[in-house]
């Protein structure tokens, strides 16, 4: 039988509001900082270590400046690269696209609808 991940009542928190995210859509750490009543950078650390991408899809969290940010522990400001393109490429197979320098070109994927109660 498979060890359990052992996750935080915090962590747990941002992978339900990651899994209310629509497929084809993003949000951002500052959105779902909001929801949860935390920080950014707190919701950051959560996604850092999730467990369970990509099915709990912390690639559908990006950079309030509508950068693609980091992905599986890589940050924002040091990203390798090839996590990078993996989450470039999980989010092109949702239909959502960034141009040539990591930023969001459609906007109007951005979403922030999360169900707060949910998340208690």
């Amino acid at each position: 039988m498979p060890k359990q991940p052992k996750v935080t009542w915090f962590q747990e928190r941002v992978y339900a509001a990651l899994q209310q995210i629509p497929e084809g859509r993003v949000t951002t750490y500052a959105a779902m900082s909001k929801a949860l009543d935390s920080s950014p950078r707190a919701v950051g650390g959560a996604l850092r270590v999730n467990p369970f991408c990509p099915e709990v899809p912390c690639h559908r969290c990006i950079s309030s400046t509508g950068f693609v940010g980091g992905y599986k522990g890589d940050s924002e400001t040091r990203p390798s690269g090839q996590n990078q393109q993996s989450k470039l490429q999980l989010l092109r197979d949702e239909g959502v696209f960034f141009d040539e320098n990591g930023f969001l070109i459609d906007k109007s994927l951005l979403w922030s609808d999360f169900d707060t109660e949910k998340l208690m």
